[in-house]
């Protein structure tokens, strides 16, 4: 096997999770270059794992055919001459580029009218009985190898290395905010999904001030895309103190965010990418579920602590409350993150 491309999912938790199937394949195959085709947004992860020997960026847009982008791309990628591609979206359209590059072997799991394009399949598993993410992307490793083997529990964990110039830049955005890298906690509000999946700004601000009360030389920046800002901004107006918080939502670059998040004390998130990037770290931190379920995506670390009130009413997997009042994350209150944040520095 000289050359695998893989095709990347389009969230960053998604990516994270498909870490252990680059590890399993160039544990099979140590002599091939493993390339990835990513959208922009999603590419830094790649740029994070060892595994790989090229990130191929595209424009791609949600919901979008683009299909000159895609014969152009399946075009370039036909004069690399790879024997295997991973197509791992469920989509029809993520399909089409390693179909028209001719690439022999074309893995993923069936759906969306693929028969053809996909050439060595799985059935995707029902919703009602989902394996965990990692399970779910490794499976496919196993397609190209007649003898299976179960994976271990260490190949279940993803794992992501910190950019040495991404770190460098950082440190100079923290100089010249006045902040101590040495006392820096991150607090990621937002959630692409929806509402449910946010813990309340109300909350962030009360467990902001209960850190600088139990140390007053720490600094918590707010990490997350231009959508969060917003977020950030009711944190820093709800939070005494202020000046010690730096609302830097859409102000990094995802490889800036990766770096920061290697470097700080402890990370509180809602279940997002960022989550998993903290988790694939092995950074302390605490993770705040609401409509998700932990047992589906979790934070795949030891030194990751799940809060979650396992409601009878969750998981929904909404994006809105159906029942109108969030009980499933306005009931973690602040004091049950603070006490876990402290079991975890211990």
């Amino acid at each position: 096997m000289q050359g695998i491309l893989i095709i990347a999912p389009n969230w960053i938790g998604d990516a994270v999770m498909t870490q252990p199937l680059l590890a399993s394949l160039k544990e099979q195959y140590p002599e091939a270059n493993i390339d990835v085709l990513a959208s922009t947004w999603v590419a830094p992860i790649y740029r994070a794992c060892s595994e790989v020997h090229e990130v191929i960026e595209a424009k791609f847009e949600h919901k979008q055919l683009q299909w000159n982008l895609r014969k152009q791309l399946a075009n370039k990628l036909a004069t690399k001459k790879y024997q295997a591609c991973f197509v791992l979206p469920n989509s029809l359209k993520s399909a089409l580029i390693p179909w028209l590059a001719k690439i022999p072997f074309r893995v993923g799991y069936r759906g969306e009218f693929r028969f053809g394009f996909i050439n060595l399949s799985l059935n995707n598993p029902s919703k009602v009985n989902r394996p965990p993410m990692v399970e779910h992307y490794l499976a496919l490793s196993q397609l190209l190898n007649e003898e299976r083997v179960a994976a271990t529990e260490s190949q279940l964990v993803p794992k992501l290395n910190v950019s040495t110039a991404a770190k460098q830049s950082v440190l100079v955005k923290l100089v010249s905010a006045n902040v101590d890298p040495a006392n820096i906690y991150v607090m990621c509000p937002g959630a692409e999904y929806g509402p449910t999946k946010r813990w309340p700004t109300s909350h962030f601000a009360q467990l902001a001030q209960k850190l600088f009360a139990s140390n007053p030389h720490n600094q918590i920046i707010l990490l997350g895309s231009k959508g969060d800002h917003a977020l950030a901004q009711e944190i820093q107006s709800q939070a005494m103190q202020n000046s010690h918080i730096h609302n830097w939502c859409g102000d990094t670059s995802l490889d800036e965010a990766i770096a920061l998040i290697g470097m700080s004390k402890a990370i509180i998130s809602n279940d997002s990418g960022l989550m998993h990037i903290a988790a694939a770290l092995k950074m302390p931190q605490v993770a705040i579920f609401g409509s998700s379920d932990p047992a589906h995506t979790p934070p795949l670390s030891d030194k990751a602590k799940v809060i979650w009130l396992n409601l009878p009413c969750s998981p929904c997997h909404k994006r809105e409350c159906p029942l109108g009042h969030l009980k499933c994350l306005n009931d973690i209150l602040p004091e049950q993150v603070f006490a876990t944040l402290n079991t975890l520095q211990q």
